[in-house]
């Protein structure tokens, strides 16, 4: 077969019409120069066969565009069209072999033209397939060669000489003409880098074998692969490096891979496998499986890499493909969103896409889409947790933000922040959060709330947005003194840590300019280390509720929190303990010098007005 690329396929069924054409009318040619001549039968019958392969054609043609073919058919409608064409060929074969004996009426010379004009049709046309138009230019010129020869004239040889000079130009012609076709098709469908299939071969190839699947009733599997932490290795031992691993992981994962599987490469270090076909969907599934953990074997071996030991793992996401739907790219979109949860549990794993899943992406989507009239709506309001030193006085506040949305009731926090960020919403939600903390902290300072501190959190994408520097300064002069200034603190994850450590404290020193101060938040969960304290300009830490929670069960959180605040002291930074629920709790990081204390025990996030009442009680 020419091509596993239905471009192909696509070309020569498109050239059905053309060849039809080119036979139907000149061949009322013949038929009437035949009867003008008095020899009209043998032409009105080869016209006969003409119109017989032409509707033969036309069936042909018209089976590739209402039919969704299996592989098998594919083949078996190919193998059609190739009897098709030589069949044409030969039709003109036998025109030229009926007419080159005429010389009493000339017509010889119209059987030469037209054998000739037939064998440069087959080299144009039929020129991306050497199945096809190889053969066919041999079979109308060499005929032609023997014609000139057997003339047994000086003429004769020399014409036999340019006929087979012809056909020899004719097959170069189209010989060269295919190699470029082939050698651009190669780098149109094909990872410049590794030599697999990229991603726009991977899309038509996906949705042509969904055809298939449609066709047959069968199932198959998409694999997505993406390797963990590959950037760390990029960055810190260059693209060189990490493109000779890329080579080596696209061997690896061919060498787990039969004949029938097809692997292509997306993009950076992302990799995709589809299966082959399966009638049993249980038996597609456990092959799945059996293949991802094949995958993720050979790519935890060790890799040598110009004089480097490399150790790297992969996340896979699987989704089972049918014939269902017309969209390749919703079964894309699963195996994506099944990675990103291998991803979440801690990497180096495989999660099928599952039912559960599907309800879980479904209601994102609506929150998200409901998220974006949120604000418009006025559906989101701050609440403030206070936050209570050894004496049990409020010292600060923490602002939290709270969703009840119109249609979906009560959403989470831990649900929609998430959501905000990935959508991008979290820039727009971050400035509506940090002024309405602002004016909420201006109005408290006007009715005499002395407070040390006010917090808030900044997430990641709004911390690095271009506008956040000047947002916070234009927030800043509408609604705090410089006192009130001193009294904020921004609150960032560890996980900003993992981002460009420069261009994390080049930010955080520009807004320290104006008096905020800032708090690693979750402290003891990410990335965090001595170094990354000592190069931070931070001055707070804050104990994640998760050690909290354990502190009276696990006596290793215990020694974690007495790690962590002896520590905090030899850094000169305050400790916020979050999540404290009980009075046991309390007390230990209370006798372990812990100096602010925030969580249900003391009160549970309030309004601004609740905030006001307690803390005039306390």
């Amino acid at each position: 077969m020419i091509s596993n690329d239905n471009h192909f396929f696509a070309y020569l069924h498109k050239q059905i019409p053309i060849m039809m054409f080119l036979s139907l009318f000149p061949g009322l040619g013949y038929v009437f120069l035949s009867w003008a001549h008095g020899i009209p039968l043998r032409a009105v019958i080869w016209y006969g066969f003409i119109v017989v392969v032409s509707f033969w054609g036309y069936h042909i043609y018209r089976d590739y565009l209402d039919k969704s073919f299996t592989k098998k058919q594919l083949k078996r409608w190919y193998l059609h069209l190739t009897l098709f064409y030589y069949a044409f060929f030969l039709l003109w074969l036998s025109i030229f072999l009926l007419f080159i004996t005429k010389n009493e009426h000339q017509l010889h010379y119209i059987a030469i033209f037209t054998e000739i004009g037939a064998a440069v049709v087959a080299s144009s046309l039929l020129m991306p397939d050497k199945k096809l138009f190889k053969p066919n230019i041999l079979i109308l010129m060499l005929p032609l060669v023997v014609y000139f020869l057997l003339i047994g004239e000086w003429y004769g040889y020399i014409l036999a000489i340019f006929s087979a000079t012809l056909a020899w130009v004719l097959i170069y012609t189209a010989s060269s003409s295919h190699k470029l076709l082939m050698h651009t098709n190669y780098q149109a469908n094909h990872d410049f880098l590794t030599g697999l299939y990229n991603r726009y071969y991977f899309i038509k190839y996906l949705q042509d074998f969904m055809s298939s699947l449609k066709a047959s009733s069968h199932r198959s599997y998409l694999l997505l692969i993406d390797l963990d932490h590959f950037k760390t290795i990029n960055d810190s031992l260059g693209h060189d490096i990490g493109d000779d691993l890329l080579k080596e992981v696209a061997e690896r994962i061919e060498g787990c891979l039969n004949s029938h599987e097809f692997l292509a490469r997306l993009g950076g270090d992302e990799f995709v496998i589809v299966g082959s076909e399966y009638e049993n969907l249980e038996q597609c599934y456990l092959q799945a499986e059996k293949l991802a953990n094949n995958v993720l074997l050979a790519l935890r071996e060790n890799y040598l890499i110009e004089c480097h030991n490399l150790y790297i793992s992969a996340s896979i996401g699987v989704s089972m493909v049918s014939g269902d739907s017309n969209a390749a790219n919703r079964f894309i979109k699963e195996a994506d969103i099944a990675m990103y949860e291998a991803k979440e549990r801690g990497r180096d794993g495989v999660i099928v896409f599952d039912e559960e899943m599907a309800k879980r992406v479904a209601m994102n989507l609506e929150i998200e889409r409901s998220l974006h009239f949120a604000l418009e709506n006025n559906e989101i309001y701050m609440l403030y947790q206070p936050q209570l030193n050894k004496d049990k006085k409020v010292v600060g506040a923490e602002a939290l933000a709270r969703w009840t949305s119109n249609s979906l009731g009560e959403i989470p926090p831990d649900v929609f922040i998430p959501i905000a960020e990935q959508s991008g919403f979290i820039i727009e939600l971050g400035r509506f959060i940090l002024e309405t903390s602002f004016r909420t902290l201006s109005i408290w300072d006007q009715q005499g709330v002395n407070i040390k501190q006010f917090s808030i959190n900044i997430s990641m994408r709004q911390f690095f947005y271009f506008d956040f520097i000047d947002d916070v300064r234009l927030l800043c002069k509408e609604y705090l003194t410089d006192e009130m200034r001193g009294k904020v603190i921004f609150e960032i994850t560890e996980s900003i840590i993992a981002e460009d450590v420069k261009k994390v404290i080049r930010i955080m020193e520009e807004i320290k300019e104006l008096g905020i101060r800032f708090s690693m938040d979750d402290f003891g969960t990410g990335y965090s280390s001595l170094s990354y304290l000592k190069l931070l300009p931070i001055d707070e830490i804050k104990i994640d509720r998760s050690f909290i929670a354990e502190l009276n069960e696990t006596p290793t959180d215990q020694v974690m929190i007495s790690s962590i605040l002896n520590m905090a002291k030899a850094f000169n930074l305050m400790v916020v303990a979050e999540g404290v629920e009980n009075l046991d709790q309390f007390d230990y990081l209370h006798d372990n010098h812990c100096d602010i204390y925030q969580g249900f025990c003391f009160s549970k996030p309030l309004t601004e007005q609740k905030f006001l009442e307690f803390y005039q009680k306390t």
